[in-house]
């Protein structure tokens, strides 16, 4: 049972965990008033019971901790088997929009629906979905995951999808501010740089953040360099993130991409990438497979008590479910979640 609003104060670090459970360094980690969310891996998974078991212990040791996962459908899907519906890839969605778009909105919002209420069901929070970035067909690491190459499309369908996500309780977060499709490089093994001008990318990739307006409760910047507007990475830039809050009027939380990326490297140690990214106007900084610098970041980092550091707390406060989720068994006996489970399956199978 989460405690009221007023008494959550989450920090701005975002961290994994290693195994199946937790262990004495997960709970020494998670236990620190610089950690404000969990991200859970495909490793953290082994069945729903487990799961459900998992996020409870974490849960039990903080409740203003904000427990999420990469779950977008096709080849990013951290949790599969037992029980867990199969989701589709994005692209799919982007398919079925050029046959039928109606059809196309209606099962976007099943999947968001299915998708979130099953996380739910486990104790999960929030979802890193949807993808907004544009399908140039060159991004390998992007691929399948966008919806469309048309902003407008990719628009339509996030809007679905993220409506289906709210029925369930959940909030969503668009990536990868301001646009990771056109560029070949893969921001985890190195850093991508986009040469484009700022109105070329404004007027394509970055065009669903300003349609979807209030839309988003949240935005991951990406790890690419569009030196054109600013020689940093986006999520490392005051300029883009000015931008997305100023011009494109966006209130919601802004999370780094994981700082142990190759794509964050040109920021620094851990310690100084955390800070170039909270002081661009990140909310919060993750850190993912790096047990070492986590902990070289929650012993270094200094905790920020001004008025920014506030507001981010606001925002990610937001980012919790509103009440209790519909257990699985439950959930299994609602007619609109098998309704919407049938036009996933419709959709895998066709």
């Amino acid at each position: 049972m989460r405690t009221s609003e007023t008494t959550l104060a989450p920090g701005p670090v975002m961290l994994d965990i290693e195994g199946l459970a937790l262990n004495a360094d997960d709970i020494r980690r998670i236990r620190h008033p610089l950690t404000g969310g969990i991200i859970l891996f495909a490793r953290n998974y082994q069945n729903r019971a487990q799961l459900a078991a998992l996020t409870q212990a974490i849960r039990n040791e903080r409740s203003d901790v904000l427990i999420a996962v990469d779950h977008e459908g096709g080849r990013v899907q951290r949790f599969r088997d037992d029980g867990f519906t199969r989701l589709p890839a994005m692209r799919q969605l982007g398919r079925l929009w050029d046959e039928n778009p109606v059809i196309a909105c209606k099962t976007a919002t099943a999947t968001g629906y299915v998708l979130a209420a099953e996380l739910r069901a486990c104790g999960v929070d929030l979802s890193f979905t949807p993808v907004l970035d544009l399908d140039y067909g060159e991004s390998g690491v992007i691929g399948d995951r966008a919806f469309h190459r048309e902003p407008r499309v990719v628009t339509r369908l996030a809007q679905s999808l993220n409506y289906g996500l709210a029925l369930a309780g959940m909030a969503n977060c668009g990536k990868h501010f301001p646009g990771h499709g056109f560029v070949r490089g893969d921001s985890h093994h190195e850093v991508p740089v986009d040469e484009r001008s700022l109105q070329t990318i404004l007027a394509q990739d970055a065009a669903p953040y300003l349609w979807l307006g209030i839309g988003l409760a949240a935005v991951m910047p990406a790890h690419v360099i569009y030196p054109q507007v600013d020689p940093n990475p986006a999520g490392f830039s005051a300029k883009w993130l000015t931008i997305l809050r100023k011009e494109m009027e966006f209130d919601g939380v802004i999370f780094s991409d994981d700082l142990s990326m190759e794509g964050a490297s040109v920021a620094g140690n851990i310690i100084a990438r955390a800070e170039a990214a909270l002081t661009a106007g990140c909310d919060m900084v993750l850190v993912c497979n790096a047990p070492a610098s986590a902990d070289e970041l929650l012993a270094g980092l200094v905790y920020r008590q001004d008025e920014a550091a506030r507001l981010s707390r606001e925002r990610l406060v937001r980012l919790f479910p509103p009440g209790e989720a519909l257990s699985w068994d439950a959930l299994h006996r609602e007619a609109r979640y098998r309704h919407a489970a049938s036009a996933v399956a419709a959709l895998m199978q066709g």
